[in-house]
């Protein structure tokens, strides 16, 4: 096993957005009936039948709103634990987007993945939910034998075997198109990748390198086998140096061709004849599974396909500069955004809490209802996602979870958090936190922090 990385970017309880699911279920005692004897014997009477009233209860919009005064006073002592580092934050009521407390909520951050909160809701906002990539196969017409793997942006392709599991749900498989090709008679004798569907850099600046050993990225090509991983059904798994290279090899070697002849043609091939497609999972579902894993490739793929329908490059400036465009058309202020990549990893980032907040206050408030989805999928704290192990481990994080749910983020020094909560008078507030040089309890500190916001009343 490799040793942990702490550079490494951050990958049931009852969640509580805008709406409060309560459940209450009547359970049916049991009919026990005594062994038949010539003597007669009561026989008590059936119990009604087992009955469940499932109800969504909206929230209590008449619960008291958090003051200035009542927050500040409760998030003094989190606040002054040295191992936040630089903290900044801002909180919001999700209900009016009125502001009730922040700290430097207009300086520029290292954010880490909570940056994929922006490339979520530029997602939301652009694209159709049920959006999915195409990747096909390409018959040379004037290279009889030749066939052209077409990368569509599509990083989730699987070249698992029929009957198994891919690493990303409803993945697209590398041998439903060697089935397609087998079927329309082609001979196939060479395999070809085409991946000039992306342009530019493979890899953003303040990426290292060794994070594709480590696991966090591969370079960014437009087809890859289940996001670059070199091992899919492991968790830590390294990542490919030449993802679209291993595609086209696993296409060939399902055909029945050699390998190590498969190259790359990065500027595209004119003309062919389509003998071959498969498309990914919707967007919501990559948008789900990239949300709760904090999966960086498939941020990066995402923020692509906003950039194309914006007519952009898919490339890290076509695709952030479309993120940012999208956010700025609702109204959200990104004037203090410096960012080279979509999903967070770059340790040259800058975002704002301010800005981070605007994004989730509008999914959970009333102003946009197209970013609505974006609160159904932040990770449910001590349930679910990069949460699913944190907060259960002292009575004030216990206290929070499944009452939060928040988009993480860590790289070395940092640690972020960007969602909902509702506190404990049943008042819905959105957050942004960020802290910059943190040190060794810095993620339990910024946890601790967030909790805060569920125990307190703060109305006073």
């Amino acid at each position: 096993m490799r040793p942990t990385r702490w550079r490494r970017s951050t990958h049931v309880a009852v969640g509580v957005a805008v709406l409060a699911l309560v459940v209450a279920v009547v359970a049916a005692a049991a009919l026990f009936t005594g062994k038949h004897s010539d003597a007669a014997e009561a026989v008590p009477p059936a119990p009604p039948p087992a009955t469940a009233d499932p109800g969504v209860v909206p929230v209590d919009l008449s619960a008291p709103t958090p003051t200035r005064r009542g927050l500040a006073t409760a998030l003094a002592a989190a606040l002054a634990n040295p191992d936040l580092g630089l903290i900044t934050g801002r909180i919001t009521d999700a209900d009016t987007g009125a502001e009730l407390w922040e700290q430097g909520a207009r300086v520029p951050m290292q954010p880490a993945s909570v940056n994929k909160v922006l490339t979520t809701a530029a997602a939301l906002l652009t694209l159709d939910r049920d959006a999915r990539l195409t990747t096909t196969v390409v018959a040379a017409d004037d290279q009889p034998g030749l066939v052209v793997l077409r990368g569509g942006g599509d990083t989730t392709l699987s070249a698992a075997p029929k009957g198994t599991d891919t690493w990303y749900k409803g993945a697209a498989r590398i041998s439903d198109l060697a089935d397609q090709i087998r079927a329309s008679g082609v001979r196939v004798t060479r395999v070809r990748v085409d991946t000039s569907a992306y342009s530019g850099p493979t890899m953003a600046p303040g990426w290292d390198p060794a994070d594709i050993d480590g696991g966090d990225i591969a370079p960014m090509e437009s087809v890859m086998l289940d996001g670059g991983r070199t091992q899919p059904t492991t968790v830590e798994s390294r990542r490919s140096k030449s993802p679209a290279l291993d595609a086209g090899k696993a296409l060939a070697a399902a055909l029945g061709v050699e390998p190590e002849s498969v190259t790359l043609m990065p500027s595209g091939m004119r003309g062919g004849t389509t003998i071959a497609e498969v498309q990914s999972a919707p967007l919501i579902e990559r948008l789900r599974q990239m949300m709760n894993e904090s999966d960086n490739v498939m941020a990066e793929s995402i923020a692509r396909e906003v950039a194309e329908a914006l007519g952009r490059p898919q490339s890290f400036d076509g695709a952030v500069g479309a993120v940012l465009t999208q956010l700025r058309s609702v109204g959200i202020d990104t004037s203090g955004a410096k960012l080279v990549d979509s999903s967070g990893l770059s340790v040259d980032n800058r975002l704002t809490a301010l800005t981070l907040d605007e994004v989730v206050n509008a999914a959970a408030g009333h102003t946009q209802p197209a970013l609505r989805p974006l609160v159904d999928l932040l990770p449910i704290a001590g349930g679910s996602g990069t949460l699913s192990n944190r907060y259960l481990d002292t009575d004030a994080g216990r206290a929070a979870a499944g009452w939060l749910r928040a988009k993480t983020g860590s790289l070395t020094g940092t640690n972020a958090l960007a969602g909902i909560v509702t506190d404990r008078s049943g008042r819905v507030l959105t957050f942004a936190l960020i802290s910059n040089n943190a040190g060794p309890t810095g993620r339990t500190a910024i946890d601790a922090l967030a909790s805060v916001l569920r125990s307190c009343g703060c109305g006073a």
